[in-house]
């Protein structure tokens, strides 16, 4: 009788190694999926962390030039083209305005199809938007582009 029990173990050993493997494989599965999800978020964070950068860079441009300038920046939109070199030549606070745009038009594009707006949205207010691609699929900009995400902040003057 002996020999009969161990005549119907034969085998068990192999099903035993192949449910392991099958187990182990949807755990790397799992971790594989789980360091795609990890490198999507990463990337996000990046570029929401670019875009508040080029933003405040900006604001802080507004605030440095001359008070009455300061509703001439309404209507920039980096889609236009801005051309003016104040580090090399004097400038009025008008030429400071078009210099500024265009240094944020250099900023804005290192955004994956980044796009930087002002629009005066009350009187003596400004609100300031960076937008881009986000590669999470956040898209936050509502009126302005349903295919991006937007970062926005207010200002006054």
């Amino acid at each position: 009788m002996l020999i009969n029990n161990t005549m119907r173990q034969q085998g068990i050993s192999m099903i035993e190694a192949l449910v392991s493997l099958l187990i182990i494989s949807i755990g790397l599965l799992g971790i594989a999926s789980l360091q795609i999800s990890s490198i999507k978020q990463s990337s996000s964070a990046h570029w929401h962390s670019q875009a508040v950068w080029a933003n405040y860079e900006m604001t802080d441009r507004i605030s440095a030039n001359s008070t009455d300038s300061f509703a001439n920046y309404a209507d920039i939109d980096t889609d236009n083209d801005y051309s003016m070199d104040c580090t090399n030549n004097a400038c009025t606070p008008a030429d400071m305005i078009t210099a500024d745009a265009e240094d944020w038009k250099t900023q804005v594009s290192q955004l994956p199809d980044g796009r930087g707006i002002i629009k005066s949205n009350a009187a003596n207010t400004l609100d300031v938007t960076v937008m881009w691609l986000d590669p999470a699929g956040n898209k936050n900009c509502g009126d302005l582009d349903n295919d991006r995400t937007c970062y926005t902040v207010t200002i006054r003057q």
